[in-house]
């Protein structure tokens, strides 16, 4: 069944939607979000006391991949048909007919790639493996109706039917009016909250307690064996998925001790992507292969030789800014691959070299600046840091970093004060609450760049403190802080 018949089945006969859809492919990050179940099915990690099995799936993934990056390549035309096997985890979902279901609890599944596009494929190999094709469902659906919507004149709108008061009385129906007032009366205090989930918090962090045991264990000593400087995470993994990366990496350690070598001193991040980010951190992507990594780690050497390029450009546009220095931020937006920062800074540096800008060696020292990839204005952020496009006019640049320097450094005296209240409200919030401690997670996107994360957080602490002590609260007992610091670990 093709893409187009089976969007038209399950959206209800909508040809033009199914047509948009077929026409647009998936990037390459969508592809791997959309198999998320198929890796869980299928990854080599799963299948540790298999290594028949475990080979054949490792060398089915590489080929997959190959096959995902050939029909994402432009002007590639013609790809030739690709047969895999793999071996399926069974997972909770219980497939009627599984005939090929072996006792250990996999099964066998052959099937050929002919698919022209991203999106076909994707839908091709889970299909294939009898797995739920539902969470397409909203992508697809989504896509297509924004890219149709601009073309549909007319839209119905919803517009509800606003009844007398003396209606809900007479029929006895329930006033949406009344119950919404009350139910703003009888918000719960932050207080309130943490009281009334006091038996699920303590349950789930008596749960797990062994987990988290063994992965401080699997952490500490994969860092001295490695000589890592850190390990870390990227996304909120559960303990457990944590922990099985932390095995894949210990094996690999014991499988191939010298190509581990590279990484002693490193920081080893585990994320969606292999490679080296900005801030020279190692990236191990999740859903990657051990030769993948182990060709990673044997490209190391020049991924320190690139990053050692980096700092000498952003010294040499230091230098050619009257002092300012160039920064990333790592902690919002999406991890930037070492490549693309490079090649965005030495973009920047070219387009600076043939302009003699008049700035004193010295006049912009002490401020910061970040590049973006656009074509928008020079802008400066509420935090005090500069937002400077790549593409930007070196002399309109000049003139804009010179008018607003002493700006930059009011609003950055201002981020050292905010910060210093964060720290003062955030003990304030651990104490009223009795906290064992209080970590904020920074989870922007996109629009993180355009919006300081302190001022978000503070604006936090602040209405938690006004909620605190506005409606009368209390310290708890003793006992009761137990049960918040239960409750911290968890969140965390």
């Amino acid at each position: 069944m093709s893409v187009s018949s089976f969007l038209r089945m399950r959206l209800g006969g909508r040809s033009c939607v199914a047509e948009i859809v077929q026409k647009r492919a998936l990037s390459g990050a969508d592809a791997v979000n959309a198999l998320r179940p198929f890796y869980f099915a299928v990854h080599p990690d799963f299948f540790g006391q298999h290594p028949r099995e475990r080979e054949v799936n490792e060398n089915s993934l590489k080929r997959l991949n190959g096959y995902l990056e050939n029909l994402q390549k432009p002007g590639m035309r013609s790809i030739k048909p690709t047969k895999l096997t793999f071996y399926v985890r069974d997972t909770k979902e219980k497939i009627a007919g599984e005939s090929d279901l072996i006792p250990s609890g996999f099964r066998s599944v052959t099937f050929t790639l002919q698919s022209k596009d991203v999106l076909s494929t994707v839908m091709e190999v889970l299909k294939s493996c009898s797995l739920s094709v539902e969470h397409m469902q909203g992508l697809l659906k989504s896509r297509a109706e924004s890219q149709n919507s601009p073309k549909q004149g007319g839209i119905p709108f919803y517009r509800p039917i606003k009844w007398d008061k003396t209606y809900y009385s007479v029929t006895g129906f329930r006033d949406p009016e009344q119950e919404l007032e009350q139910a703003k009366k009888m918000e719960t205090t932050l207080s309130l909250w943490l009281r009334n989930n006091e038996p699920e918090a303590t349950k789930k962090q008596n749960a797990s307690v062994p987990r988290r045991a063994e992965l401080k264990r699997l952490k500490r000593e994969l860092i001295e064996k490695l000589g890592l400087a850190d390990i870390r995470w990227q996304r909120k993994w559960g303990v457990a998925h944590r922990c099985c990366q932390l095995q894949s990496l210990s094996r690999l350690a014991l499988q191939s001790p010298e190509a581990l070598l590279n990484l002693r001193g490193h920081t080893v991040i585990f994320t969606d992507q292999s490679g080296m980010n900005a801030s020279g951190h190692v990236m191990l992507g999740t859903m990657d292969v051990h030769h993948q990594w182990t060709r990673l780690f044997q490209r190391l050497p020049s991924y320190c030789s690139l990053l050692q390029q980096t700092v000498w450009l952003k010294d040499r546009i230091s230098f050619l800014l009257g002092g300012i220095q160039v920064i990333h931020m790592e902690r919002v937006g999406p991890v930037l691959p070492l490549e693309e920062h490079y090649t965005t800074l030495n973009t920047f540096h070219k387009r600076l070299l043939p302009h003699r800008l008049a700035l004193h060696p010295r006049s912009l020292q002490g401020l910061t600046m970040t590049l973006v990839n656009d074509r928008s204005t020079p802008r400066l952020h509420e935090m005090g840091h500069f937002i400077i496009p790549v593409m930007c006019d070196a002399v309109q640049l000049q003139n804009f970093l010179q008018s607003h320097a002493q700006e930059a450094h009011r609003r950055m005296q201002r981020k050292d004060q905010l910060e210093a209240e964060e720290e003062n409200v955030m003990s304030s919030c651990v104490q009223d609450l009795s906290l064992r401690r209080w970590r904020s997670v920074y989870s922007l996107g996109l629009e993180g760049l355009m919006h300081s994360h302190t001022l978000a957080n503070i604006n936090t602490f602040v209405i938690l403190s006004s909620i605190l002590h506005g409606k009368g609260h209390k310290s708890w007992s003793k006992g009761e802080g137990n049960v918040c610091s239960v409750l911290a670990y968890y969140t965390a």
